[in-house]
């Protein structure tokens, strides 16, 4: 139960009067994000991702860059397959070529057909680029911004002006960026965008240099940065206090190098620290399940320790923390984590004490004694000192402490497993030395389901796909709930690798059944016992929460 101290902590904070009120959130994970090494994203996975940056309420979404490249072209054919309640949609483009002209553009043409109401080009800020890259006049380049925006202004479109390294160019030619700025918004830009490129700059210089285009220009200043210097998010907020009204950045701080600013901790930092209102009203709370999700759909894992959305943001392990938290919630935790749609995780490890067990037993509404706790204390600091990591893998704590109160799963029971490996020479595919080999695994498992006895024999790429197929051909449709659950992701570490080959060997399993994820682990010196482990306990973890 929260106290009256953890309310007042938490309480949302006032505003300071020369802050905005309010400011727009840009994304551009589908544009400049996909740019991240790593990243691939099908024009399917485009529109998923879209779909789920409406869903949190964000204001602008970058849906690419018409005409340069197919599946550019074919995500502006297929939008209109999106039904966005919240979010509109934007096409980039650049400016007009050097000394051409703005009616026969072919990018410029290709923006005024895109289909959207919005559109955000870019174009030369630092003296720099002109002269060097575009090869071109400082007029030619002031008159290249100007002359794109009144076209594209006088074909009916909202413009946005992104302002290509904007801060590199104030800082060595201060003039002629800002004569960029002024040329865009008195063409009708309605947002101008101060773009740090490069990603170099720090929070001191960039709340200056917004705060000056602010005093010179009549219509919105954004900012949009990398993080290059690990300063995205901090510049980002910097630019928000000195009267940027618009957010540029991507969910989970995908993008080139080291990625652009993250959008997630920019969003509940301006609403939760700053008072300022970033989403629409009720949307908040979808901010962590919607950066999990859209990890899920580029293929690279969330970040454990990502600001308030990470698996890690509010873990506790270390017995002092966890002793606090389960009297007062507010003690070692910032903001309260449901507030951004996460949840505090207690952490068992041989550093536990009684508390942290306690927490996590009622937490998963396991009711355990002293004396029992007691004995879970001790067998996992055992099991840790031999090499297991339970703070890694819930699943098999959880069954863990369901077993020391006196539960006994009945869904099989192993008798025994064998898994051969036939390895022919002279046919199938190529290895690295390119000497043709052919593989093959198989795994016979004996159970018993109840009084019944069981025997299959399963083959699989490797020997836990092998073992996995002959328990689900033993099981054979014994429990429906088996056809949800699929294996996502195995690890395997060395923990005495001083010992060669005869090492112990540390087996993580995450799995899933579509709905929730879960992290089983095995620990031995045969890699194949530590594998039936972790491969067990996730098929049984699966079995027990079916019903949830």
């Amino acid at each position: 139960m929260s106290t009256g101290g953890e309310a007042a902590a938490r309480a949302a904070p006032a505003r300071n009067p020369s802050w905005p009120a309010a400011v727009d959130v840009y994304d551009t994970t589908l544009r400049d994000g996909s740019q991240l090494e790593g990243i691939s994203l099908t024009v399917a996975d485009k529109l998923r991702i879209a779909e789920q940056l409406d869903y949190l309420g964000v204001s602008f979404i970058e849906g690419g860059w018409p005409g340069a490249n197919p599946k550019d072209d074919e995500f502006f054919a297929r939008a209109g397959e999106l039904t966005l309640a919240t979010s509109e949609l934007v096409a980039f483009g650049s400016t007009r070529r050097p000394k051409g002209r703005v009616d026969s553009d072919p990018t410029l043409a290709r923006l005024a057909e895109a289909g959207t109401e919005i559109v955000c080009i870019v174009g030369k800020c630092w003296d720099y680029h002109v002269t060097e890259a575009l090869r071109t006049t400082l007029d030619d380049g002031v008159a290249m911004v100007a002359d794109s925006v009144a076209f594209l202004v006088a074909e009916g479109k909202r413009v946005l002006f992104d302002a290509e390294h904007f801060f590199d160019g104030h800082l060595r030619n201060r003039e002629f960026s800002l004569r960029v700025i002024e040329a865009a918004a008195m063409a009708g830009a309605e947002t101008v965008v101060l773009c740090d490129t490069n990603g170099g700059s720090l929070p001191p210089a960039v709340e200056a240099a917004v705060a000056e285009v602010a005093d010179h220009v009549d219509c919105g200043v954004g900012i949009h940065v990398h993080n290059d210097t690990g300063c995205g998010v901090a510049n980002a907020l910097a630019a928000v206090r000195a009267g940027a009204t618009q957010v540029q950045g991507t969910i989970n701080g995908y993008g080139e190098r080291v990625g652009n600013c993250d959008l997630v901790p920019i969003i509940a930092n301006l609403e939760l620290k700053m008072g300022i209102g970033a989403l629409p009203s009720g949307r908040l709370e979808r901010l962590t399940s919607v950066a999990r999700h859209v990890a899920e759909l580029v293929n690279i894992p969330l970040n454990p320790q990502q600001p308030y959305a990470g698996a890690s943001a509010f873990a506790h392990k270390a017995g002092l923390h966890t002793s606090a938290l389960s009297r007062r919630p507010d003690s070692y935790e910032h903001v309260s984590p449901a507030l951004v749609g996460n949840g505090t995780r207690v952490l068992v490890s041989e550093m536990s004490g009684r508390s942290t067990l306690q927490m996590k037993a009622a937490d998963l509404g396991i009711d355990i004694d002293g004396r029992v706790l007691g004995d879970v204390i001790d067998t996992l600091k055992r099991l840790e000192h031999a090499g297991y990591h339970f703070e890694a893998a819930d699943a098999s704590l959880e069954l863990l402490m369901r077993g020391a109160a006196g539960w006994e799963q009945d869904f099989f029971r192993l008798e025994s497993f064998r898994v051969s490996l036939d390895h022919r020479s002279g046919t199938g595919a190529r290895a690295w030395n390119d000497v043709a080999v052919d593989v093959e695994t198989e795994a016979t498992v004996k159970i018993w389901v109840g009084d019944d006895r069981r025997t299959a024999v399963g083959e699989g790429n490797g020997p836990v796909n092998a073992l996995d197929s002959a328990l689900r051909s033993a099981l054979n449709g014994q429990y429906p709930a088996l056809d949800r659950i699929t294996l996502t992701d195995f690890k395997v570490r060395v923990l005495d690798t001083q010992s060669g080959t005869g090492a112990i060997t540390r087996v993580l399993i995450d799995s899933t059944d579509h709905r929730s994820s879960w992290t089983t682990i095995g620990v031995s010196t045969n890699i194949i016992e530590a594998s039936w482990q972790a491969l067990a306990d996730s098929i049984v973890y699966g079995l027990l929460h079916a019903n949830d």
